[in-house]
């Protein structure tokens, strides 16, 4: 079990680089975004170009974002039960749901984005705007970012089933949303 660990250690840091890129993504998205908006509005000059970069690190943020927000056990869930359950039976409902859910629609996602991706590259796709840019930037963030959710995934299993076996200890502490 051990070296399972090592990997999901592995992954776990490489997704806590990628979730400092999509930090620093919506970070300088938002200072774009306001030095698009004083640009055009306070000096009458536009450029489609920037507004697409701002799109192109929105895309970084969610896509890169997404594996260290499932790292983190900070994504959507369905909460009905998973409140009344004990820490054990979060475990397993976890592990199944990545399992049978996550894993399986990961690998189809990156099934369809890599070779969209391969074609954007290949075909030097830009878009249609006038001053618009090269598109397999913003595309390269789907198959990248479905990827690296299917490694964290793969980590948070051997994770739980480490806590399983006794061998990795995670705190299964649950807090209802305010909502």
């Amino acid at each position: 079990m051990q070296p399972l660990l090592a990997i999901a250690r592995a992954i776990d840091w490489i997704n806590d680089r990628f979730g400092t890129l999509a930090a620093w993504a919506v970070t300088l998205a938002c200072v774009i975004s306001a030095g698009n908006a004083f640009i055009r509005y306070g000096l009458d000059i536009s450029s489609n170009g920037w507004l697409e970069v701002q799109w192109y690190l929105f895309s970084a943020c969610v896509m890169l974002g997404a594996s260290q927000v499932l790292r983190l056990n900070e994504h959507v869930r369905v909460d009905i039960f998973y409140g009344m359950l004990s820490s054990r039976g979060r475990v397993w409902l976890d592990l199944l749901g990545i399992v049978l859910f996550l894993l399986p629609t990961m690998l189809v996602m990156l099934y369809y984005a890599w070779p969209y991706f391969l074609n954007t590259w290949t075909s030097g796709e830009m878009s249609s705007n006038a001053g618009g840019l090269i598109r397999w930037p913003a595309v390269l963030m789907l198959p990248l970012g479905f990827a690296m959710v299917l490694l964290q995934g793969v980590a948070e299993a051997i994770k739980r089933v480490g806590w399983l076996t006794h061998t990795y200890e995670m705190d299964f502490h649950y807090e209802r949303p305010l909502q």
